[in-house]
C-alpha cells in the first residue's frame, strides 16, 4: 500500500493539531502521513500578497509545491465583520500588527461594535484550502461559518478570534464549543471535508 504525504504549508501549530484531527479518518484510509512545514524542515518566506482568500491559498500551495514531491495543501482563513466593511477579512492574522495578539485584536473587534446590535453584528469565518498534486494539477475549496459577533470574550477552546464568535444556533461562541463539534461545523472543517471528497477520488 502505498504511503503518501501531504504537507500543510503552515507554521501554526494549534492549525495543525485541529488539521490532523479534522482528517483523521482519511490519513487512516489512505495509509496518509501529514506533516507542517516545521516537521518537513521546509523554510520558505511567501509573500501573501492575494487580494482573496483564494489567491493566497494558492500562492502558498504552489510556492510550497516546488519545494517538495508530496501533495500540499495551505490554507487561507479569516474572520470577515460585515460592519467593519468585512475586515479583518484576508488580513485576519495579520490585523492590527503582525505580532499583536488576539486578545488585542479581540477586544478591538469588541470595541468598535460597542454600539451595533443584532443582526448588524454578523459575521462569518472563511477558510479556503488549495491542493496541488506532484502532478501539478490543483483544486481550491472554501468552506464559512455564519455567525455573529459575541457581545464579550469568551470560550477556552480554539484559538484566533474563536472567543468573540458567536453561533446563534448552538448559543456559544466557537471557543466554547467542544473541539470535536467545532470541528465538524467550522469554516475549517466544511473546507476540508470538500478537499477530502476531492482527494478520495484522486487517491
Amino acid at each position: 500500500m502505498n504511503t503518501h504525504k501531504i504537507v500543510f504549508a503552515t507554521g501554526n501549530q494549534g492549525k495543525v493539531l485541529e488539521i490532523k484531527e479534522i482528517m483523521k479518518d482519511f490519513l487512516e484510509k489512505h495509509n496518509v502521513e501529514l506533516h507542517s512545514l516545521k516537521e518537513e524542515g521546509i523554510k520558505a518566506d511567501i509573500v501573501e500578497d492575494g487580494k482573496t482568500f483564494e489567491e493566497n491559498a494558492i500562492i502558498k500551495a504552489k510556492a510550497i509545491a516546488e519545494l517538495t514531491d508530496a501533495i500540499v495543501m495551505a490554507d487561507d482563513s479569516g474572520l470577515e465583520v460585515d460592519y467593519l466593511d468585512k475586515a479583518p477579512g484576508i488580513y485576519s492574522a495579520r490585523f492590527l500588527g503582525e505580532d499583536t495578539s488576539y486578545d488585542v485584536k479581540n477586544t478591538y473587534i469588541l470595541d468598535k461594535l460597542t454600539d451595533v446590535k443584532g443582526d448588524d453584528r454578523s459575521a462569518r469565518f472563511v477558510c479556503v484550502i488549495a491542493c496541488f498534486m506532484p502532478d501539478g494539477t490543483s483544486f481550491t475549496v472554501r468552506g464559512t461559518i455564519e455567525g455573529i459577533i459575541a457581545d464579550k470574550i469568551s470560550g477556552e477552546n480554539g484559538f484566533g478570534y474563536d472567543p468573540i464568535f458567536y453561533v446563534p444556533e448552538f448559543g456559544c461562541t466557537t471557543a466554547e464549543l467542544p473541539p470535536e463539534k467545532k470541528n465538524e461545523i467550522s469554516h475549517r472543517g466544511r473546507a476540508l471535508a470538500g478537499a477530502m471528497e476531492k482527494l478520495d477520488r484522486m487517491l
